[in-house]
């Protein structure tokens, strides 16, 4: 690296109410940060049944769910129904249009995070499609007290098997109390960390520890340090993904380019066509069983 980016900006996401008695915390996509070229929301969601995400539409974008403990069913309009626990991560391209529910699967509390990102004009409207990866399959790989988990892109000498159509890295680090990660992110890419448990100093030695359930928006650089100081594990995400730099306009789950084209997707959804044909008759296993006319 030849110049380590520092952090430029720093959140603390705090609880909110989302879907049907859910709680998450939104660092991205909130009024301080609407967005993040090319993501639109990250969300740490807290769930326990009966509440959950019921069924709710999507179009222009993908969804990466990353479950931390527990986890979620999911299902959809056309027949797609699976579980996802504790370390799997299931990347949806929502594409041309989605219907589809996330509940809580089993009991307890189901935690994990939801990660938006955006598609450019010519992929927002592609057939919907899944790239589900167990645990097991994750690309993992330890080194000097450092483990790193590669969901999407590559770190350490691994790479991840998926696919991304906006090109995007997503790592899941483990440090151990005084170890250092030194990870190369490309200079042209937005990126920024999270932190999910412990302690950690990123960017510049000197500056103040940051702890659970902070972004670092990430300012221009080459790479990224972090360093573990602490006497506990640091765990944190770090994620990065190349702009797409077109304008966005975004009502809800929908996201587009223009207003005309959001117009034209809440039309197609009511009306049950370009992409939504199937959603006129379905109803989700979840609302059958919660007896939801």
């Amino acid at each position: 690296m030849e110049k380590p980016r520092q952090v430029a900006r720093k959140f603390l996401a705090r609880p909110q109410h989302e879907g049907v008695g859910a709680v998450v915390r939104r660092s991205i996509g909130r009024f301080e940060l609407r967005y993040f070229d090319p993501f639109l929301v990250l969300d740490e969601f807290s769930v326990s049944a009966p509440a959950g995400f019921p069924d709710h539409p999507h179009r222009g974008f993908e969804t990466v769910t990353y479950m931390l403990e527990g986890g979620v069913t999911h299902e959809d309009f056309e027949g797609h129904r699976g579980t996802i626990k504790a370390g799997d991560v299931q990347w949806m391209t929502a594409g041309r249009g989605i219907v589809h529910s996330e509940m809580p699967a089993g009991p307890g509390t189901s935690k994990g995070l939801q990660l938006w990102v955006n598609l450019s004009s010519g992929n927002k409207m592609v057939e919907p499609g899944y790239q589900e990866v167990q645990s097991k399959d994750i690309a993992c790989t330890t080194a000097d007290g450092v483990t790193v988990r590669v969901i999407a892109g590559h770190s350490m000498g691994i790479r991840s098997p998926v696919c991304t159509r906006t090109p995007t890295m997503y790592l899941d680090f483990t440090v151990r109390p005084h170890a250092v990660v030194r990870q190369p992110v490309c200079a042209a890419w937005n990126a920024f960390a999270y932190v999910l448990e412990g302690e950690g100093v990123f960017g510049a030695e000197k500056s103040a520890p940051v702890g659970p359930h902070h972004l670092l928006l990430l300012g221009q650089g080459d790479g990224v340090e972090v360093w573990n100081k602490s006497d506990k594990p640091l765990r944190f995400l770090l994620i990065g993904g190349e702009p797409i730099g077109e304008p966005v306009a975004q009502l809800g789950p929908f996201v587009m380019n223009t207003e005309e084209e959001i117009d034209m997707t809440v039309n197609d959804f009511e009306e049950y066509v370009n992409g939504f044909e199937k959603a006129k008759h379905w109803k989700s296993q979840a609302l059958v069983a919660l007896g939801v006319e």
